[in-house]
């Protein structure tokens, strides 16, 4: 990692920002930590992570925290509360409590004993410990007011614990117990939400990863036009995630304008272009595409121009539709976004820019990091309504209904400007953009420089 601090953020930008060969690109590729290492350095970071964890226990008026990893159905939270590591132990517990003056007590009721495990953890003698009696142990010892579960949640990761799970706390721990059960969303939701300064770095290569392989597949090292797919080209994509030693969660997906061609939609957006769909002279071809690495996620999506015989860059109508893009996210990066906000107070003034400018435009961009559809403050229409609407409803005191943006955290700045192109024939093209950002006291910072003109497609 020494070779990548010493350039900085705006550094790595630097050696990105002007048009390279696919061998150039290729070669920029950072060198990935091995598996061993990426364990090494994630447990560094749960330490961080347990260091903060009391104090965030105590503003969300959590007494006792339990996360239950069922054998062959992970749940989502155990990779950043506890060593990422697989387990398999039928059904291993972690436990969080908040012992008054003695701070923050951490137990373990593993089926197999992990020495990583006890770095982090106290954990029974017992060879094979009875996790009934020990949970029962534990809400004798402490008789926690409020104990916070994965249950009831708005989102996936905040409503994890299964049923049979939940059954079998309740049955350990006692009908009082019970009864002290509360959701624990908003607790999950600031756990990771929080980005640590450790790891920027590593986020950084990442995006640069996502960067170059989306540089490389939308240029002709991928698209022969007249010849490829767009089936080959999603190949292509996995091809080169298991080259550079990592992951997705989810997948690339691939949609194509062309003068003259319908639209289809899905969910109020452009439908992906069919796998059997040939790349054509004229095409602008839209990519969204990202990875998975140590925990983390990115979110990428930019757009490439196949050009005609003759022509060098694409037309002057498509160039105002890339700016008209552009134009979305300044508004909501630089102008309206700021720590504390929610994001219909983010949404709403850069919509008011937009329609101010004659601009029409679409935002849903939402939070990054451990997740790829991240915990925190989501800003797109729905959001906005739902805010309004929780001004007029009672207040649920099981968790917050609007979220605030939080300094430091990410940011997937995702939009479109549709904009009516003269050389189409005034047809509307859709420019869609989607950059990793995080949030300073000055608005949202992209990790890379955003993109501001087509990636070039060569016509042979």
């Amino acid at each position: 990692m020494k070779q990548w601090r010493w350039l900085g953020v705006y550094g790595i930008c630097a050696l990105l920002s002007s048009p390279m060969p696919a061998q150039t690109l290729k070669e920029k590729m950072p060198k990935l930590l091995p598996w061993s290492q990426q364990i090494a350095v994630r447990e560094g970071w749960l330490t961080k992570r347990h260091a903060m964890l009391l104090d965030m226990m105590r503003r969300h008026n959590v007494d006792m925290w339990i996360v239950v990893n069922e054998e062959f159905h992970d749940d989502p939270l155990t990779e950043y509360i506890a060593p990422p590591r697989p387990y398999t132990g039928n059904r291993d517990i972690f436990v969080f409590v908040d012992a008054g003056e003695k701070g923050l007590k951490k137990i373990a009721v593993t089926g197999y004993s992990q020495e990583s495990v006890g770095k982090f953890f106290e954990k029974s003698n017992e060879p094979q410990p009875d996790a009934a009696k020990e949970l029962r142990a534990l809400w004798d010892t402490y008789h926690p007011a409020h104990i916070a579960l994965g249950i009831d949640g708005k989102r996936g990761v905040t409503r994890s614990l299964t049923r049979s799970s939940y059954a079998y706390l309740a049955e350990s721990m006692g009908p009082q117990a019970a009864q002290r059960f509360v959701p624990a969303q908003d607790l999950i939701t600031e756990y990771l939400e929080t980005r640590l300064p450790e790891e920027f770095d590593i986020y950084m290569q990442m995006v640069v990863v996502t960067d170059l392989i989306t540089k490389r597949g939308l240029s002709n090292e991928a698209i022969t036009p007249g010849k490829t797919t767009v089936g080959e080209v999603v190949n292509w994509f996995y091809d080169q995630m298991w080259e550079s030693h990592v992951t997705t969660w989810f997948a690339p997906h691939l949609r194509i304008q062309h003068q003259g061609l319908t639209l289809v939609r899905e969910r109020g957006h452009m439908a992906d272009a069919q796998w059997s769909d040939i790349f054509q002279l004229g095409d602008v071809i839209h990519l969204d595409f990202g990875i998975t690495y140590m925990g983390l996620n990115t979110d990428w999506q930019k757009m490439a121009y196949v050009l005609k015989p003759g022509e060098t860059d694409a037309p002057p109508g498509l160039k105002q539709a890339m700016k008209n893009m552009n134009a979305v996210q300044e508004a909501l990066a630089f102008r309206a976004a700021r720590p504390g906000r929610t994001g219909a107070e983010v949404y709403k003034p850069a919509m008011d820019e937009m329609a101010q400018k004659g601009i029409e435009a679409m935002i849903y961009s939402h939070p990054i990091g451990n997740q790829g559809h991240g915990l925190g403050a989501w800003m797109d229409a729905r959001v906005a309504q739902a805010e309004q609407e929780a001004k007029q409803a009672p207040v649920d005191s099981n968790f917050s209904t609007v979220q605030r943006l939080r300094k430091g955290s990410y940011l997937s700045v995702e939009l479109n400007a549709q904009t009516s192109v003269p050389e189409w024939g005034g047809q509307k093209v859709y420019i869609m953009g989607e950059d990793d950002a995080y949030l300073t006291d000055e608005g949202y910072k992209f990790f890379q420089p955003r993109q501001t003109d087509f990636y070039l497609i060569n016509s042979k």
